[in-house]
């Protein structure tokens, strides 16, 4: 008899099955909130274009672990450098700077070129990479889509002596640049870090100069960018090893080589 009352009042009453609906119902709706956030976030990943790293859940899961790891702040100054940079002086960039996002692809999300303005950004490169026999054009080895300047044999070790390339998606760049070209540059207004641009174990990803320069959308900007990127193609290509003239002027000055570990080909991260 005893045994048979434990049985029944042991059985679940209508009332606890009442009063788990609501914890059943949160969980529910929780999980669906949830993956409609996923799923915007996965597409505004996919939104960023086309680059190394796969458009592909695999390739969006790799790049959130990693943002884990990523800059707080991309506006940080680099450390002061024990030599000077290239640059002396830029002119502050005339307007607000551009919305940016996620790591690989890197992308402006705003205040992006023309198709015009584009492609004089490309004539830039083109020249410059045309006209000098230490430096070399080709597909860029970070981006896999898009034109890339070389340095033939570069000092500072990136990925292939990658200088720099351009995103056809939106006009920007990624340039490789000396600590304090790097500081001027973020102090005007013209660019920012690459959110893995960190140094130490980061290195097999990116270069630590590694610096997004942002779109040349006005009149004379370009101009401005061209000086910018002459300054990448400085500091790779070495000091102290000659001159190394890009558009008629010295890039290379007798302060002595730097040299830096960096990105080999086959840790570079894609997607830049």
């Amino acid at each position: 008899m005893n045994t048979t009352t434990y049985a029944i009042t042991s059985l679940p009453t209508s009332q606890t099955f009442l009063g788990s609906w609501p914890g059943i119902i949160l969980s529910i709706v929780g999980a669906n909130i949830a993956l409609i956030l996923l799923y915007i976030d996965y597409q505004f990943f996919l939104s960023l274009g086309p680059g190394g790293t796969p458009s592909t859940p695999y390739g969006y899961a790799k790049i959130k672990f990693l943002s884990l790891l990523a800059l707080r702040d991309p506006l940080q100054p680099y450390p002061p450098s024990l030599t000077p940079g290239y640059l002396t002086a830029l002119p502050p960039r005339p307007r607000a700077r551009p919305k940016v996002a996620g790591i690989a692809p890197h992308r402006q999300v705003t205040q992006r070129a023309t198709r015009q303005q584009y492609d004089a950004l490309l004539e830039v490169i083109e020249t410059i990479g045309s006209t000098n026999a230490r430096l070399a054009l080709n597909t860029s080895c970070f981006e896999h889509h898009s034109l890339g300047l070389f340095a033939c044999e570069p000092v500072i070790h990136t990925c292939r002596g990658e200088i720099a390339h351009a995103h056809p998606s939106d006009g920007s760049m990624h340039m490789v640049l000396h600590p304090a070209d790097a500081n001027l540059v973020m102090e005007v207004g013209w660019g920012e870090r690459h959110p893995l641009a960190k140094g130490g174990w980061f290195r097999r990803f990116v270069p630590e100069g590694f610096v997004m320069v942002y779109t040349p959308t006005g009149d004379g900007e370009t101009e401005v960018v061209r000086e910018v990127l002459e300054a990448a193609a400085w500091f790779v290509t070495g000091r102290g090893k000659g001159e190394v003239a890009v558009m008629g002027e010295q890039l290379v000055r007798d302060e002595g080589d730097e040299r830096a570990s960096g990105v080999d080909d086959d840790d570079a991260l894609e997607g830049l």
